[in-house]
């Protein structure tokens, strides 16, 4: 019974990220269509599954508990700083001109209106993908099979899955460094999780890396 459910989890998981990376990738729609798309899909495949397993309920991933938000803000706050400071610091070493271009070039984000996408990124995108990688793929898969596995599993293909978003934003170099610490930061988020099995403090974190990486956004386009 857990084996077959192990399967339906790993084909899901798969199978929406399969899906956005040929949106991204081939499709290349603007950036409200692909949002759509990625709404509908990161939140009809963890649904679908718990009509296949009725044990499986998505209540408790969003029970509010004030001690690790708390923490989280702490921690986010952290990220946040962490993160600029390594822009300012290595930013000089690495071309970031090409994201900014790619960006205007494929899906239509620019100066005009990266207010809004940055904001969208920052709360309902972050919830999204925390909901979709620990949500379901880490929480419900833990329940069923070896910690190791919903660890390894859910962090990378949270990693995997950016590929085909940032494949031609930075060198190779910065590339592979930045997948790389998205798997670090995936695990990362899996633990914090983890222990109140709920995905507030993993959201959290995730929106205030995403405030991090917005502020060199603006930056890029000469906002601020």
């Amino acid at each position: 019974m857990y084996k077959k459910n192990i399967i339906y989890i790993y084909s899901l998981v798969i199978f929406g990220c399969l899906i956005m990376a040929f949106v991204d990738a081939v499709i290349s729609p603007n950036y409200l269509i692909k949002s759509i798309i990625k709404i509908i899909l990161f939140l009809v495949i963890p649904f679908s599954y718990s009509l296949i397993d009725h044990k499986i309920s998505y209540k408790n991933i969003f029970k509010f508990d004030r001690k690790s938000f708390y923490i989280s803000i702490i921690l986010g706050l952290g990220i946040y700083l962490f993160i600029l400071l390594a822009y300012f610091i290595l930013g000089p070493f690495f071309d970031f001109s090409n994201v900014t271009k790619t960006l205007q070039d494929n899906i239509g984000v620019n100066k005009a209106n990266f207010v809004y996408v940055a904001l969208y990124i920052s709360f309902i995108n972050s919830l999204l993908e925390e909901f979709f990688f620990r949500g379901f793929a880490f929480l419900s898969l833990n329940k069923i099979t070896s910690r190791k596995i919903s660890y390894i599993f859910s962090a990378l293909m949270f990693s995997l899955y950016h590929i085909a978003i940032m494949k031609s934003w930075f060198s190779p170099l910065l590339f592979i460094v930045l997948i790389i610490s998205l798997f670090i930061a995936g695990l990362l988020f899996n633990w914090l999780n983890e222990k109140k099995q709920n995905i507030y403090t993993s959201w959290m974190i995730h929106m205030f890396a995403n405030f991090s990486i917005n502020t060199i956004g603006f930056i890029l386009f000469g906002i601020i």
